[in-house]
């Protein structure tokens, strides 16, 4: 039997192991630390339990499972949980907020009319009615959507050629827009983007990615995003890892990782610290599933000369994003969904947990008092906060009070009460070092942001290493953000990579493109004549009127639309 060792077990990890033991592999998964799932994972809020309780849950930051997530979604239904699936454990989150310092916060919720995507002018006329209805001028929004078009009317080449080297603040010419433009559209949509900035992010991939996420917004489901049931690990990644030792994969933990050797051709092993004793794990083929800083760190000369595109890694940009929950006596949910706080500081996104969590004995966990979770992603450790300091500078005690401040600055209806506050989670990965040492706070986990022009730095799962693939958030993929969906998208690639190596007749893993209209689909087709040409990018045959009805812009295009069915 053929033995793979992968490197690494998080969502990456996890689903190469899963989809490798379904096709009869030998595998094994090395995980440093004590818990698998990685960024994924929960963990227990050490001490918070009391006459034997188990502690209360907590997350390096809030899952969320965006609408168009295809490969996430595909995983979860084949792991079988309590006579259902993972799969079950998802509910949907049904509204987003958009929570405003000292003014109106704005609730926004799917529309559930447009029968498909190629129904682009209900869509259209959707997005443009949410733009006015944030109170960003019609014109505006007319230019917007205009520009959204432009990307979805691009060739890939175009694509990849211009806007991927284009900054997304940049391409909707945030510039010369209104405040409130550049803080919902510009800036503030991009918050949900993992902590992407408009000035960096590249208008390839925020564009199509903030395309897919209105197309969520009126989806015929009114899928906006779908939330789990319970915490993470409960109700996902141990239900999981025990579906993958029930399929015969070996999971291992408390595996440091210290050296992956290459004899210039492939790898002959990976020597690593297993509980402190130093072992050398040999197998047929090996997957790295490991985040970008970690790898980096572990390439040899011998490693760069045989896949030159790994040298590139170093390039590839992090930054923190991380979670912080308050743990509440009475449940104070703030809306069915996801509340981005629009002017904070810290660029803070939200969730109350609890109403979700239905199935949830809150009796079981910590001093049997807490009813509710506010789940908190803090985006912006760099920037000062009210209390004129950066996040990645304060006390954990400073964190708290500045989340907090920040958070009610927002919400002042008198839903978030301090007295309500019942003891306080961060991260982990978040290593504050006591004072008066001088050292900086590091953060162990942090996340790979997307930046203009970063698609040349990330290699392929395929390397030119024959034995060497890799499953992580970094690998070109479809979605093209660090998230669990392009980790498992990167993961099933890398599998098919070991298929194709070992000449299997498996059937391969399916791989999903972003949803797209059809429709425009000709259209891209005459851009690419155009890009090959070296002309400029073709104008959209559709226009905004002036309450944001789309239509044709010339008799040409009515009769082009007609025939593509636009409507």
């Amino acid at each position: 039997m053929t033995t793979v060792a992968v490197l690494g077990g998080g969502v990456g990890g996890l689903t190469a192991a899963h989809e490798l033991a379904d096709r009869g592999f030998d595998v094994t998964v090395y995980e440093w630390r004590p818990a698998f799932g990685g960024k994924a994972r929960s963990m227990p809020f050490p001490g918070s339990g009391t006459g034997q309780r188990k502690d209360l849950p907590g997350e390096h930051g809030f899952r969320f499972f965006p609408g168009f997530y295809r490969h996430v979604p595909d995983t979860m239904v084949r792991i079988p949980h309590n006579g259902r699936t993972v799969a079950d454990h998802l509910v949907t989150a049904t509204q987003m907020m958009l929570a405003q310092a000292n003014g109106a916060n704005e609730v926004i919720t799917p529309t559930q009319f447009p029968p498909s995507l190629d129904n682009l002018s209900v869509t259209i006329k959707a997005i443009w009615d949410l733009g006015v209805g944030l109170g960003i001028p019609p014109l505006e929004m007319t230019a917007f959507v205009e520009r959204l078009l432009t990307l979805m009317c691009s060739c890939e080449e175009r694509r990849f050629g211009q806007w991927e080297h284009t900054s997304w603040w940049d391409f909707v010419e945030a510039d010369k827009r209104s405040v409130k433009f550049q803080k919902f559209l510009a800036r503030g949509m991009t918050r949900t983007l993992v902590a992407a900035k408009a000035e960096e992010m590249s208008a390839r991939t925020g564009g199509l990615i903030l395309c897919q996420l209105m197309f969520d917004l009126v989806r015929t489901d009114g899928r906006l995003d779908r939330i789990l049931d319970g915490p993470t690990s409960d109700v996902w990644i141990d239900p999981w890892t025990a579906h993958l030792e029930d399929l015969g994969v070996e999971l291992k933990h408390g595996c440091k990782i210290e050296r992956i050797d290459c004899n210039g051709t492939r790898i002959t092993g990976v020597s690593m610290s297993v509980d402190g004793q130093s072992t050398q794990v040999v197998a047929d083929h090996y997957v790295a599933a490991l985040p970008k800083e970690r790898l980096q760190d572990l390439l040899t000369p011998a490693l760069k000369a045989a896949e030159p595109r790994l040298v590139a890694l170093p390039r590839l940009k992090t930054d923190w994003m991380n979670g912080a929950m308050f743990y509440l006596d009475v449940d104070k949910p703030l809306i069915p969904g996801h509340s981005i706080f629009i002017d904070s500081a810290w660029s803070l996104t939200a969730i109350s947990q609890a109403q979700f969590w239905r199935g949830f004995d809150w009796t079981k966990r910590g001093d049997g008092r807490v009813e509710g979770i506010l789940s908190v992603d803090i985006s912006a450790w760099d920037k000062l906060g009210s209390n004129g300091q950066k996040a990645n500078a304060c006390s954990r005690e400073e964190i708290r009070d500045e989340v907090w401040k920040q958070l009610t600055d927002h919400i002042d209806d008198g839903s978030l009460d301090d007295a309500n506050v019942l003891d306080f989670f961060l991260d982990p990965a978040i290593d504050i070092p006591a004072p008066p040492s001088k050292v900086e706070t590091k953060n162990h986990e942090p996340l790979l942001i997307n930046t203009k022009g970063s698609w040349t730095d990330r290699p392929d799962a395929v390397t030119a290493i024959p034995n060497l693939f890799l499953a992580a958030d970094f690998v070109r993929t479809y979605t093209d953000l660090a998230t669990m969906e392009a980790a498992n998208e990167a993961a099933r690639r890398a599998v098919n990579g070991i298929l194709d190596a070992t000449g299997s007749t498996a059937q391969r893993c399916p791989v999903w493109p972003l949803r797209e209209p059809s429709a425009l689909a000709p259209i891209r087709r005459f851009d690419k004549l155009r890009w090959q040409a070296g002309l400029p990018v073709i104008k959209p045959p559709i226009k905004i009127d002036a309450s944001g009805v789309p239509g044709p812009t010339g008799v040409l295009a009515r009769g082009l639309l007609s025939v593509l069915g636009f409507s």
